[in-house]
């Protein structure tokens, strides 16, 4: 049961930071601003979640042409510590490859995860057609990622269901993300 609570403490923190960490790596690569003066209301929660680990990293890190490789680092080293802690727990019954393993699937499990919440919030809000802040957010988060989608899949009675099909993907994706952590975790043992 101890072990049970720690996972789930560990899990909240890590996928909350770690998820912090990728939003930041996405909103910086889509050139989103961050400040809150520029009308990014999440910004500077964002920033306050995780500047203690990605601005020690920039230091170290070179600047990966567009993307935030500090932030992806600092994910991934999060990631890392959480599966560390519990394979310690677990008395390092498994070789450490499986903490590696682990690791990069709970970040792919992370952002599969985030991105499903964004979409969901955002068909939620498209509904009441609310103008605020974080729907203009919301919208420059999840329009490239439904645009494809859109080309694709006309409206339906006036009705946009890419949304829909971008969140059956998503689960699609999450499907097979969890039966590939099988396979990697059998190799790493």
């Amino acid at each position: 049961m101890f072990y049970q609570i720690i996972s789930l403490v560990l899990d909240v923190v890590t996928g909350l930071v770690c998820g912090a960490c990728l939003l930041r790596l996405y909103m910086q690569q889509q050139r989103i601003p961050m400040s809150a003066r520029a009308g990014n209301p999440v910004g500077p929660f964002i920033f306050a979640l995780t500047d203690w680990l990605v601005l020690p990293l920039r230091r170290v890190l070179p600047k990966l042409a567009v993307l935030d490789g500090a932030s992806l680092v600092a994910a991934m080293v999060l990631q890392l510590a959480q599966y560390l802690v519990l394979w310690l727990l677990q008395g390092a019954t498994q070789g450490p490859g499986v903490v590696a393993v682990l690791a990069l699937f709970g970040l792919l499990r992370v952002a599969v995860s985030g991105l499903t919440g964004l979409v969901m919030i955002y068909a939620l809000l498209s509904w009441v057609q609310a103008r605020s802040p974080v729907t203009d957010l919301l919208d420059r988060l999840v329009a490239p990622l439904l645009s494809p989608i859109r080309r694709h899949l006309p409206l339906m009675g006036g009705v946009d269901l890419s949304p829909l099909a971008l969140l059956l993907l998503l689960q699609v994706v999450s499907l097979l993300t969890g039966g590939l952590q099988s396979i990697a975790l059998m190799a790493a043992a």
